[in-house]
This record gives structure tokens, sequence and C-alpha cells, in this order.
């Protein structure tokens, strides 16, 4: 079984420079269609069941908005 896993974005501090959809081997993640109060439209986890937890899109992040956690009984 693959891996499986979950990220989460907080919204308002991102920018919107979308290298973490870039970064994102399965697809996860897309660019929000709402703006956050700075006005930047940031990236949303939109495909949370295809998440693999590389952590790829939290290492690319610039502004350290992402948080990537392994779902428990998922094996490697």
């Amino acid at each position: 079984m693959a891996r499986r896993g979950k990220a989460l974005i907080n919204r308002e501090l991102c920018k919107g420079c979308l290298l973490c959809i870039r970064a994102c081997p399965v697809k996860v993640l897309e660019e929000d269609t709402r703006p956050n109060t700075t006005g930047s439209y940031p990236s949303k986890a939109v495909y949370i069941e295809k998440c693999i937890a590389c952590g790829n899109c939290f290492e690319v992040c610039p502004d350290v908005c992402i948080e990537v956690y392994e779902l428990e009984g998922a094996e490697v």
C-alpha cells in the first residue's frame, strides 16, 4: 500500500507563488479561486485523497505556510 498523507496550507500566509503546485508529483494542489485578505490567490489542497506525503510542497514553499502529515496506518 502506498503512503497516504495530508497537506495543510495556511491560506493567509500564502502569497500565491504556486511553486507547490508545480512541485506536487500527484497533482493534489490547485490555485484557489478566492483571494485571501492580502488579495493573493493561494494554493489549496483539492485532491486530498491523492496525497502521498512526499513533502515536496513543504520543501519549495518560501513562506513556510504548508504542513504535511503522514496518515497513521499508511505503509511505505
